[in-house]
Parts: structure tokens; sequence; C-alpha cells
């Protein structure tokens, strides 16, 4: 199984908030941004796996900053590092309102496994970090991995 890069799966989602999204207060409400969320996270997985992926766990979520009704999010997903089964996927979330700058609202670590066509576990793709970033990214998912263990 050949290594794969951070950008071969990463994954760039964007979706407007209509007022069915938001609480009372005219907020994205955290449970619909969660799901957003999982669904490109998801992609992201399966896209690095070249499998199906189902969702093992979320790790950790920030809700740093409110998003409006007519907001447009940006939810941009990847790879930080795969081990055997899993993989860890990194989320971040922006936020803008129509002709103004972005604002990062959210971000949050999510665990997928992939699975073969009868549902087992099955091996995954390594990750190639290329770059500072994508490193510190990948040692930071090794030590999150040992910790929980």
């Amino acid at each position: 199984m050949r290594p794969k890069k951070v950008k071969d799966s990463l994954t760039i989602m964007t979706e407007i908030v209509l007022p069915n999204d938001a609480n009372t207060l005219g907020k994205l409400r955290g449970g619909k941004l969660i799901d957003w969320m999982d669904i490109a996270g998801e992609i992201t997985a399966q896209r690095h796996a070249g499998m199906e992926a189902v969702t093992a766990s979320i790790e950790e979520v920030r809700f740093q900053k409110s998003v409006d009704v007519g907001d447009i999010v940006t939810i941009e997903a990847y790879i930080t590092r795969a081990f055997n089964t899993s993989m860890e996927i990194k989320i971040e979330v922006w936020s803008e309102k129509p002709n103004r700058y972005k604002t990062k609202t959210n971000e949050a670590i999510f665990i997928y496994v992939a699975v073969d066509s009868e549902g087992k576990a099955s091996k995954t793709p390594k990750v190639v970090p290329l770059g500072e970033a994508e490193l510190l990214l990948y040692r930071k998912a090794g030590e999150r991995k040992k910790n929980a263990l």
C-alpha cells in the first residue's frame, strides 16, 4: 500500500447558514456544524483510505466564535496521520459575511476507521507529511494516539 500526501485527500466544503440551521438567537447550532464537519471528515477519510470509512470518535471540538444566519461557512478537512486502520482528521471551520474577510470560528479532530465491503476494519495507507506544519500535526497525532491507549 503506497503512502499518500495530505493534499491528496483534502476536502473543502462550503455551506450557507439558513434559518433552519440556527437556534432562536440566529446562530448556527453546534449539532448542525458537527454534522457538516463529519461529512467533510468522512470524505477526507474515504479519499485517503480508498474505501468506506466510519466515524469512530470525535476527540476534540472547539467552538471559538459563533456563526450567524446568512454567513458563508467553509470547512477544510485534512488527514494528519493514519495508523493501522484508523485515521485522524483535523477539521477547520471558517465563516464570512458576504463581501467580508474569513474568520476561523471552529476546529475539531475526528477519528475514522476504514472498513471493507463487509464492514470490517481495513488497513489504510500511511501519510507522508510534507513541511514543518504537516510534520508537527503528524507528531501530535501520534502523541494523542499514545495517550489514548
